[in-house]
């Protein structure tokens, strides 16, 4: 249950980072309401996570593939674009948080 409440953590959490550009400086209201909500209940699942999961873990899972999907999004949504040393840096963070899930946690 605990990497159910950390993915749902880090798909509110994709949507309020998204929102954020959509804030415009926090200067347009609705939008920041939104986010606003979002992050707090993305921090909610996220605090709900930690109770059966290592914060190392969960806090490296949550950033990582949050960084990626971010990346993503800004490419795709935004039309922002990626160069190749930015492609190997989110190949290494998915290594990494690979890694870390099935070798990080001592038991």
């Amino acid at each position: 249950m605990a990497y159910v409440f950390l993915g749902v953590a880090i798909a509110i959490e994709l949507a309020a980072t998204t929102m954020l550009k959509y804030t415009e400086g926090f200067t347009k209201l609705l939008p920041t309401l939104g986010c606003v909500a979002l992050y707090i209940a993305c921090y909610f699942c996220l605090a709900r996570a930690l109770l059966k999961m290592n914060l190392g873990i969960a806090y490296a899972t949550w950033c990582g593939v949050g960084i990626v999907v971010t990346a993503v999004i800004s490419a795709v949504v935004f039309k922002q674009g990626l160069t190749t040393a930015g492609a190997i840096g989110i190949a290494l963070i998915v290594a990494g948080c690979i890694l870390l899930n099935l070798f990080g946690s001592a038991h």
